[in-house]
């Protein structure tokens, strides 16, 4: 059984619509796929809709915190989405994502860099706008030549020359939130330097005595000494550790399946969650697999 919790969609900062997703899924050879777009779960609907038969969907959203002025992201799965204070607060986090791409694209002009927030606009389409489409548009202009390299102190990394904070939720905020929409909670790339200042395993610790459910420890942007001591320190924690792609489509150089959650543990991310269950395909349209709760919003 192949199951990988973390991806993203054009719902948010993926290339793939949510249909070509599971599509993409199932031909890798995936048994489950959890669809995680930014602090969204506008593309749960056509997911669900398009669900090839026997691909199992887990609906859930990449919520973006901040703890002590280091950011950080929580995978939040199979929560209700029509929950109204989380849902209140996912639509705070998402609208200020427009005001503070707007910011970044200012200071990358003030920079020399000619990119404009039309074009940024355009490549987002109506995704939430992230700074992987600023990145793309970067790509265009020619000021770097990849996604990955304008993440970087010179660029548009936490703290680079054309950074801009947008609102975040506290972490113990978000567990609360997720918990009472009967959702399961995972920290999401908790130790991945290359990507700036990680919260400290104190921290971790913290979080876990607030009812955090897991951590992501296999991830392509954990060397394999940090995979091996987040698997450690779960263990120590009592949390379950999890793995995943963090799948982007075209916009990262990760495939689906690169890395994968064990079997135990995803079941035991169901048995925990009561706000939504899994869905799978039977190869009709929408309603074909089973839910609990909508998965619109």
């Amino acid at each position: 059984m192949r199951i990988d919790l973390h991806t993203h969609s054009t719902a948010s900062d993926g290339t793939d619509t949510p249909e070509e997703l599971v599509g993409e899924a199932a031909a890798a050879g995936l048994d489950v796929v959890a669809l995680t777009d930014h602090d969204t779960v506008s593309g749960h609907e056509a997911a669900v809709r398009a669900l090839p038969r026997g691909l199992t969907l887990v609906t859930g959203a990449e919520l973006s915190c901040r703890l002590d002025g280091v950011s950080l992201h929580m995978l939040a799965y199979l929560f209700d989405p029509a929950e109204p204070e989380f849902a209140r607060e996912r639509e705070l986090v998402r609208d200020d994502r427009v005001p503070r791409a707007r910011s970044m694209v200012g200071k990358l002009r003030d920079l020399g860099v000619d990119v404009t927030w039309e074009r940024v606009q355009e490549i987002a389409g109506d995704g939430a706008v992230g700074r992987p489409h600023i990145a793309t548009a970067m790509v265009e202009a020619g000021v770097v030549a990849s996604v990955s390299d304008a993440f970087t102190e010179e660029w548009i990394a936490n703290d680079g020359r054309a950074y801009a904070e947008k609102h975040e939720l506290d972490p113990f905020d978000a567990l609360r939130l997720i918990k009472a929409a009967g959702g399961v909670a995972v920290f999401a790339h908790p130790l991945a330097a290359k990507r700036g200042q990680c919260v400290p395993e104190s921290a971790i610790a913290d979080l876990a005595a607030a009812g955090l459910d897991g951590i992501e420890a296999d991830h392509m942007d954990h060397e394999p000494a940090t995979r091996a001591r987040l698997h450690v320190l779960a263990g120590d924690l009592g949390l379950l550790a999890t793995g995943s792609s963090d799948y982007h489509g075209s916009r990262k150089s990760c495939v689906l399946g690169e890395y994968t959650t064990d079997p135990g543990v995803y079941e035991e991310i169901v048995s925990r969650a009561s706000g939504a269950a899994p869905v799978t395909g039977s190869g009709e349209d929408a309603g074909a697999g089973r839910a609990t709760g909508s998965v619109t919003g």
